[in-house]
Formats: structure tokens, C-alpha cells, sequence
């Protein structure tokens, strides 16, 4: 079973949203017929590498909200991180742009240590207070995470990946997707945000059944009707 994982590294819904389909997975007895492929979503491609000030008082400039209420939006999403086995150090967060850290992953992805690499980007930036902007951390996590300093180096230093990340983006807008978390089931059915971890446990379950289902006919006929057959009519 494929499934599609928008996501971006600085999504707190996100955060949660793949650790629910983790915990889903953990009771899923096909878990090893798993695939889980990941997609570039920016929620903000115009940020710079280092957004200014702190993550509460971006949050009041982006959304016009309180600092109060920034805060308290902050701290119930690392209660329910929290309640999930996540660690969530918003007051510690640095904000910024993730287009590198995307391309990164797309180095990844062709060593097979995609997953390896968003989760380290993940913990980089939602619990150990990580620049997720900045080159020099980016390069830091991805040679943690795996991958060769001499290939992460000759990434951050041109454009490689450029398209890949775009052209995930350009996927997700053409299927009506502008929210992340987003999950995609092979290729037809959707989860959309940080849902239970039993609407994920039911989703692979569907799934699973509605594309390994027996080869046979589906009997459209309310009654039995007379027929032949070898032994007579």
C-alpha cells in the first residue's frame, strides 16, 4: 500500500498528523507492505531563511492575533504533541524558510532515507530549537540524518532539487490540496489533517480490504432467478 504524505517540516498539525499515522501503523498487521512517500508543501515560500523575533510573535503578525492568544495556541499544540509521545519546545522554535530543507529531503529520498531525513528536519526544528532556515543547521542534521557531507554540500550550493520540490507543490494544487498534513492512499483515498489515530487505523484498513479484495463478480440481482447450468435448468 502506497501513501502520499504532503507535509511541511515546520508544520505543527503535521507534527502530530504523522505520529497518529505512526501509532496507526503500529497496529496495522500488513505494516511492512507499507510505503510512505513524501511530498514538498511550503506554507510559506516567501519566508526568508531566518524570520525575525519569536515564533508567538510571528504567529500574532501572520494571523492577527493576540500574543496571548498566539501563546495559548502554541502551548495546546505541544500538549497534544506531548500526549503523543512528541516534544514540542515552541518557545525555543526559529522559524524559517524550508524550500532547502525540502531539497534535502529529495536527496534523501534517492538513498532511500527520506523518512530518516523529515523526521530529523522535524526534531531539528520543533524540539531542539533548530535555524531550519539556515544552511549551515540544514547541513548539520542532513549529515545526522545519513546523508554524505559532500552531496548535502553540493546541494545547498546550487539549485538541485529546485524543480522536485516545485513540482510537488504544482501535484498538490492540481489536486485541490492547500492544507498539510495531507494524506493520500494509493493514489484514491484522502486523509486531510491531524485526524485520530483511529480515523487512520480505519483508513488502512479500508484500504487494505477494498484493494485486495477476491477476484469475482459483483451479483447485482435482488433474488435468485431461474437458470441453466451442467445438471439441467
Amino acid at each position: 500500500m502506497r501513501i502520499d504524505l504532503w507535509s511541511d517540516v515546520v508544520c505543527p498539525f503535521c507534527l502530530i498528523g504523522e505520529r497518529h499515522l505512526e501509532l496507526a501503523l503500529e497496529k496495522f498487521p500488513h505494516r511492512e507492505d507499507v510505503e510512505v512517500v513524501w511530498h514538498s508543501f511550503e506554507l510559506d515560500p516567501t519566508a526568508p531563511a531566518r524570520i525575525p523575533g519569536t515564533l508567538v510573535e510571528m504567529i500574532s503578525a501572520k494571523y492577527g492575533t493576540s500574543p496571548e492568544q498566539s501563546r495559548r495556541s502554541q502551548e495546546d499544540i505541544a500538549r497534544r504533541a506531548h500526549e503523543v509521545g512528541l516534544e514540542f519546545n515552541w518557545e525555543q522554535a526559529k522559524p524559517g524558510n524550508t524550500f532547502n530543507a525540502h531539497r534535502l529531503i529529495h536527496l534523501a529520498a534517492g538513498r532511500g532515507l527520506a523518512d530518516e531525513a523529515a523526521k530529523a528536519f522535524i526534531t531539528a526544528y520543533f524540539t531542539d530549537g533548530v535555524a531550519i532556515g539556515e544552511n549551515a543547521a540544514l547541513r548539520e542534521v542532513a549529515i545526522k540524518a545519513g546523508l554524505p557531507a559532500d552531496e548535502v554540500d553540493r546541494v545547498l550550493a546550487s539549485e538541485e532539487f529546485a524543480d522536485a520540490v516545485r513540482g510537488d507543490e504544482q501535484q498538490a494544487r492540481a489536486l485541490g490540496i492547500n492544507a498539510v498534513p495531507f494524506f493520500l492512499f494509493e493514489n484514491k483515498w484522502a486523509v486531510s489533517g491531524a485526524q485520530p489515530v483511529e480515523v487512520f487505523v480505519q483508513a488502512l484498513n479500508t484500504v487494505w480490504e477494498e484493494t485486495h479484495k477476491a477476484p469475482g463478480f459483483v451479483t447485482l440481482d435482488a433474488s435468485d432467478a431461474p437458470a441453466c447450468g451442467p445438471e439441467g435448468c
